[in-house]
């Protein structure tokens, strides 16, 4: 079984319901610490339903330069603000990074290919990184000017060599321009001071803490094994951590079907874990409850499903897999109600005479079909 309120709760946390939580989506890529970000028109239309539903104030915080895109965790793409990218990466992207280096070999490539590949993209970037007037070099640019260098980008190994510049810390994707994010040099384009050093003085544990309460914040109630796997930092980190922070935190436990209590005996049905989320939510959520139980339409990969370790607060296992099929990684669009994975959607029909296309995974009436498409209607979509 699903669990509703738990679902509830975090459909506020996250200002998918209720007052409009976030001002700006600058506000909500900094609230949030990342989000996932490989679906390019799906993060665009996540960080726009949190904040109004206009998709023109998002493509302008990237143009301006104040949201980027890494691969600061997981060797995944996110959005990130453009003030977190730099120490999130440095703190989290370690690991994938040592795997990227260690699949050179496969590709042939070698260190003289990386360190051309940076040289190179200093060249061609450099003129087009000024913040708020740069527009990027696109991706086809940049692997165009790799191939003239002699520098082989055939089968993979051209964004293999983007992806460890990115996670080094030499580039970004910034700028909206032709259905993509541009590639930008990051000492230019992120703000200085930024980096681990200059945020944090070095110090990952309270890095880490900064981390842990934006995620609760954003995302709880949740748990630490929640952060580690979204964040992939080690338990033991996450533990130092979170006292740093458990000020400015609530903390209890949810019972089977996800509603909150401050002790575990008093969470009947739950798995006992300890949850943190932001101050007042609770309560907030007991005056919204209704509202968090409306239709939603999300795009693939929103941080709703993809946020959490276990996604089965909001579908049993049979419907996972129509979300994913194969488990392959890709997932669909889902609408949701009452806290609930009712269906897949998508789109059918030419550009400009788009249709809902929803097949249902739970019965769905007809007035719920209308508000469905009522939502599909005013969907926030970077594409005709």
């Amino acid at each position: 079984m699903t669990q509703r309120h738990l679902a509830g709760a975090r459909i506020l946390a996250q200002g998918l319901a209720g007052p409009q939580r976030f001002s700006s989506p600058t506000q909500a890529a900094h609230a949030f610490g990342a989000h996932q970000g490989q679906d390019l028109p799906g993060v665009m239309a996540s960080l726009a339903l949190r904040t109004g539903g206009d998709l023109d104030p998002v493509l302008a915080a990237f143009d301006r330069g104040e949201i980027v895109r890494g691969y600061p965790m997981r060797g995944t793409v996110f959005a990130v603000a453009a003030d977190t990218l730099a120490w999130l990466t440095e703190l989290c992207a370690a690991g994938p990074l040592r795997a990227a280096i260690g699949r050179r070999g496969q590709l042939d490539l070698e260190d003289h290919h990386v360190g051309r590949a940076q040289e190179v993209l200093e060249e061609v970037a450099a003129e087009h990184s000024v913040p708020g007037a740069g527009r990027g070099v696109l991706r086809k640019e940049l692997l165009a000017a790799w191939e003239a260098a002699g520098i082989p980008t055939g089968q993979g190994r051209g964004y293999h060599l983007l992806g460890e510049l990115i996670s080094f810390g030499h580039a970004a994707y910034g700028p909206w321009r032709e259905q993509e994010t541009t590639v930008v040099l990051a000492k230019s384009w992120l703000p200085a001071g930024t980096d681990l050093e200059g945020a944090f003085g070095g110090e990952e544990t309270a890095a880490a803490a900064e981390l842990a309460r934006r995620y609760f914040t954003s995302h709880g109630p949740a748990g630490e094994r929640d952060l580690a796997w979204w964040s992939k930092l080690p338990l033991r980190t996450i533990r130092a951590a979170i006292p740093l922070v458990a000020d400015q935190l609530e903390t209890g436990y949810a019972d089977r079907d996800g509603r909150l209590h401050a002790t575990a005996a008093d969470a009947r049905g739950g798995d006992g874990e300890q949850l943190w989320w932001r101050p007042g939510l609770a309560e907030e959520y007991a005056a919204a409850q209704k509202e968090t139980m409306r239709e939603l339409l999300l795009p693939g990969f929103d941080e709703l499903v993809l946020g959490y370790r276990d996604r089965l607060y909001l579908m049993d296992a049979e419907r996972h897999v129509a979300l994913v099929p194969g488990n392959n990684g890709v997932f669909k669009r889902c609408a949701i109600r009452r806290g609930e994975v009712l269906g897949t959607w998508t789109r059918k029909g030419a550009a400009g005479k788009r249709t809902l296309d929803l097949t249902a995974l739970r019965p769905i009436s007809d007035p719920q079909r209308r508000r469905f498409a009522a939502l599909f209607t005013a969907f926030p979509y970077t594409v005709a």
